[in-house]
């Protein structure tokens, strides 16, 4: 899809409409889902509001028995290990669901890491790249063969987007570590998989901004910088504007099903409905950044990803 094909579609629904609300009316028995990060946080909310629509669901796990405690009450849902940050992992998952024969009709990359302290994973990859791309890059690609004409690739970006586009010299933080521009590097990588994935590799892919939740994705920035950065005040309560989970799972699940979007693909949503370009610096604005869907970009991005991973070519 084009730049121009970067604004609101009309969905009829907005910034605090929850996945209920955009599954109401909406049928997904005998569907299968795959969340990754499905067990805390706005994932989680994705996953019930995806089997209360009839879907069974698919959540990978690093600490898959964390995850099974967060999730036995909900039917359908099969929880299998995986680390996102080990390709071995990867492979390991990935050959174990297909060898069960399933398809796929809806993924949604949800599972991430922010702010972190300087990690290095694998061969010395910084690990928000490795874990928030590369990670879901060799996951998609490796489950391919379980994917219909009509399955759909959702990518949890993030306005982290805002602060950097791809540090073509040194995406691994050689030369000097930022743990926010390491995010920030990862989420328009997140935003560049989808662009790529739809318009040239033919899976059908939207990258959204969930918007601001408080959520487990927060326990690297400490609780006296959450109030600093007025995302909380000094007793805990989200400020104005922050989502509930169940509201930040909303614009990926209406990404995954909403039949609005039958026919487009490869476009960065927010609040339930296509994201208009950026006009402005300030995330809590929204939008989207020319870098994070710039097709150049994204095709020499998806080079490097299977160059690292040995997948996607």
């Amino acid at each position: 899809m084009t730049w121009e094909q970067q604004h609101k579609l009309g969905s009829g629904f907005g910034a605090y409409s929850t996945a209920r609300d955009v599954l109401a009316g909406i049928d997904l028995t005998g569907k299968s889902a795959l969340v990754t990060g499905g067990y805390s946080g706005l994932g989680r909310a994705g996953v019930q509001a995806l089997v209360e629509a009839g879907a069974r669901v698919i959540v990978p796990a690093r600490r898959a028995d964390v995850a099974r405690e967060a999730l036995w009450e909900l039917p359908r849902v099969d929880v299998h290990e995986l680390d996102l940050a080990d390709l071995e992992s990867v492979r390991g998952f990935s050959d174990h669901l297909l060898e069960d024969g399933r398809t796929l009709d809806i993924v949604i990359t949800n599972a991430g890491i922010m702010a972190c302290p300087e990690t290095r994973v694998g061969p010395g990859w910084e690990a928000h790249f490795a874990t928030n791309h590369l990670g879901h890059f060799a996951l998609v690609n490796r489950l391919r063969p379980a994917f219909t004409d009509t399955t759909r690739v959702v990518p949890v970006a993030s306005s982290g987007h805002f602060l950097s586009g791809i540090r073509w010299d040194d995406p691994h933080f050689n030369n000097g570590y930022d743990r926010w521009l390491a995010y920030a590097q990862s989420k328009t990588a997140n935003a560049l998989f989808a662009v790529h994935l739809n318009d040239v590799v033919g899976v059908r892919a939207f990258a959204v901004h969930p918007g601001s939740i408080l959520t487990p994705l927060q326990r690297h920035v400490p609780r006296e910088e959450q109030i600093a950065q007025g995302w909380m005040s000094e007793d805990g309560t989200p400020a104005e504007g922050f989502k509930t989970p169940e509201q930040g799972a909303a614009t990926a699940i209406w990404a995954a099903t909403s039949p609005l979007l039958d026919g487009l693909g490869g476009l960065y949503a927010q609040d339930c409905d296509i994201a208009e370009p950026a006009t402005s610096d300030d995330m809590l604005v929204g939008g989207v950044k020319p870098w994070a869907v710039d097709a150049d970009d994204a095709a020499r991005l998806w080079e490097v990803s299977a160059e690292l991973t040995g997948l996607g070519r």
